[in-house]
Parts: C-alpha cells; sequence; structure tokens
C-alpha cells in the first residue's frame, strides 16, 4: 500500500489525515490530485456518512500523471489527466459494452464510497492529494483547458453534457434550464454552443446579467405568474438542474409538444400528475453521469469551444467553508479546491 494525504469524514466534519492507496494494478495510473470540484453530491455523502466505511469526498478532479502500471499505454509520467465520478464497470454488460458505464449492470465503482471490484476496500476520493485510477477511467485533460476550471466538467459537465446529446440539441431548438448552479450554468454553456436558443428558469430575474454573458437570451421567473404564462408550452427541451425536491408540474408547462424535460439534479422521489404529460405528449426522463465515450467526446468538445466551468478556488483547508456555502447557495457556481496544501 501507499499513503497520501486526505479529508477524510468523521461524525459529520472532515479532518486532514494520512490515508493508504493500493499499489498500481498493470492498468493503473497514479495521479497527483491537483484541483478537485466540490459537488452536492459531497454534500449528501457527508449527512448519510454512518462512520461505518471510510469516506474521502470528492469525485470531479484534474491533475498530473507521476506514475503508470506496466501494461499503460495511453499514458505518461507528467501528462495533464482528469478523472471523474466513475473509476470502474464489469465492462461485459450490454451497458458497457455500449460505452455506458455508468450504467453498468452490476452497478459502476464509484470514485468514493464505491467497492473496488477486485480487494472490495471503499474507495476514497479526490479530497486527497494522490488518487490511484484504472487507465480506461482517466481522461487526457486538453492542453487548452485551465485544470481548476476544468476539474467540474467531469461531473457537474457530464452530467447535463449527456442529455444534451441524448436528446439532439442543436441549432433551431429551443432549451430551457431550471437552475443556475454548477450544473445550471454548464447546461447553458453547452446548449449555446450546441447552436440551441437558450433561456434560463429562476425564481427571480436578479441574475439576469449572468444570464446573459452565459449566452442565453431569457429569463422565465418561475415566481412570475405572467413570465411563465408567456413561455407556456415554449421549450423543446428542459434540462432541471434543481438539487432539491420540487414540484415539476410548473415546469412540465413550459415543455412543448413531444418535448421533453430531462431531471438531473435531484435524484430522490417524484410524484408527476400522468395530464401534465399527456396533455401534449411530453416525456419526463433523466440521465446520471455518463460513459466513457461521452465523457471524452465532453473534454473535446469543450476544448473545441473554450468551455470549462466558473469556479471559486479555495485551499483544501477552507473545505468546510466550502460545503457550508454551498449548503447555502453561496458560490457562482462550483467550489473547487486546491489540493497542494496537502504537501
Amino acid at each position: 500500500m501507499r499513503s497520501t494525504t486526505g479529508w477524510q469524514a468523521h461524525g459529520g466534519t472532515l479532518r486532514k489525515e494520512p490515508i493508504s492507496r493500493r499499489d498500481l494494478r498493470s492498468d493503473d495510473i497514479a495521479v497527483r490530485v491537483d484541483f478537485c470540484g466540490v459537488c452536492h453530491t459531497d454534500l449528501h455523502g457527508l449527512k448519510a456518512h454512518d462512520g461505518e466505511s471510510p469516506l474521502v469526498p470528492g469525485h470531479e478532479f484534474t491533475g498530473v500523471v507521476t506514475e503508470v502500471g506496466p501494461d499503460v499505454t495511453a499514458f505518461r509520467v507528467g501528462d495533464a489527466v482528469a478523472v471523474g465520478n466513475i473509476v470502474d464497470s464489469c465492462g461485459t454488460c450490454s451497458m458497457c459494452a455500449a460505452g455506458q458505464e455508468n450504467f453498468c449492470r452490476e452497478f459502476p465503482t464509484l470514485t468514493y464510497g464505491g467497492k473496488d471490484r477486485h480487494d472490495g476496500t471503499t474507495t476514497l476520493g479526490g479530497f486527497s492529494r494522490e488518487y490511484v485510477v484504472r487507465d480506461k477511467f482517466a481522461y487526457p485533460l486538453p492542453s487548452g483547458l485551465d485544470p481548476a476550471a476544468a476539474a467540474p466538467l467531469m461531473c457537474a459537465g457530464v452530467t447535463v453534457w449527456e442529455p444534451l446529446r441524448a436528446l439532439g440539441v442543436g441549432p433551431g431548438m429551443r432549451v430551457a434550464v431550471a437552475g443556475l448552479g454548477g450544473l445550471g450554468h454548464l447546461a447553458v454553456k453547452f446548449a449555446v454552443a450546441l447552436g440551441a436558443e437558450v433561456s434560463v428558469v429562476s425564481r427571480s430575474a436578479d441574475r439576469a446579467d449572468d444570464v446573459m454573458q452565459l449566452g442565453a437570451r431569457d429569463v422565465v421567473v418561475s415566481s412570475d405568474t405572467e413570465s411563465v404564462q408567456a413561455s407556456r408550452d415554449r421549450f423543446d427541451v428542459l434540462i432541471d438542474t434543481i438539487p432539491v425536491a420540487h414540484d415539476l408540474a410548473p415546469y412540465l408547462a413550459l415543455v412543448a409538444m413531444d418535448g421533453t424535460l430531462s431531471q438531473v439534479g435531484y435524484l430522490g422521489g417524484i410524484t408527476v400528475e400522468a395530464l401534465d404529460l399527456l396533455v401534449g405528449r411530453k416525456k419526463l426522463t433523466s440521465g446520471g453521469s455518463g460513459g466513457v465515450p461521452a465523457t471524452a467526446a465532453m473534454l473535446e468538445f469543450c476544448a473545441a469551444h473554450g468551455l470549462t466551468a466558473d469556479v471559486e478556488v479555495l485551499p483544501s483547508a477552507r473545505v468546510t467553508e466550502a460545503l457550508d456555502r454551498l449548503e447555502r447557495g453561496d458560490v457562482r457556481y462550483r467550489f473547487v479546491l486546491d489540493l497542494s496544501d496537502l504537501g
């Protein structure tokens, strides 16, 4: 085993302490983690942690390769890489064969809180100075992308990229994005770059300037009856990135005939009236992360269009502050931890 330093959970708080990484297998690479995004999933993981298994959050990070296994040919020491929220899968089921490792029938191995497929140990995440990962689930980081601003692409980015591509978003389509946080602002950027006419659905018009700077054309104010009525049946695709429980009916009302609402922010139970789907033949779908081909394609697209997340970078010693502010919604639009202070 090899030792590094990370932020490990204890009773809902994080402490900096030594953690262990496995020795490299033949198809592994070791990555010095430089920047790791802070996701709502990290908050949920900490709140749900029962202490029975170790927890080091963090599942969207960039860094540099420091060592490679003997069978690795795609990476060399010194390469800049990015890693997302999936670090392994069975590789043989129909989903894996289709390049949808995120839907692996045996469930993908998550970057933290997962179960290693070889030795059964609990995976520990990217709030640490080193990560050891199977080469297939690491991606070359394009040289034109800032590594701090690119880190959130590996979870928030691919989470909205996959439904946008699956739904064929492109020129001539009308797209709305509900929620302008870590996922939402990237959904806006991607949809604009794909050529769609993009709007943002928000509780107030206070962020109209931000919306325009991201490339969207207008704001639909969800608390304003006139604004909502003016946009009824307007959008071919609505990407719902709101991370808490909410009524989907007002958002389905904005979807055009034969259009789709893709719910990617809140992953708990939802209730939908059939009539809200029936009138207009509307569709409700969802998505979760992305497989290897989609993630690689997203990074290529971002490099070609100069797209990254809008981030606030904090030293990892301020991780508790980042999590507290994230819970309050006090971030524009994604926190990223600089792990260099771990040595």
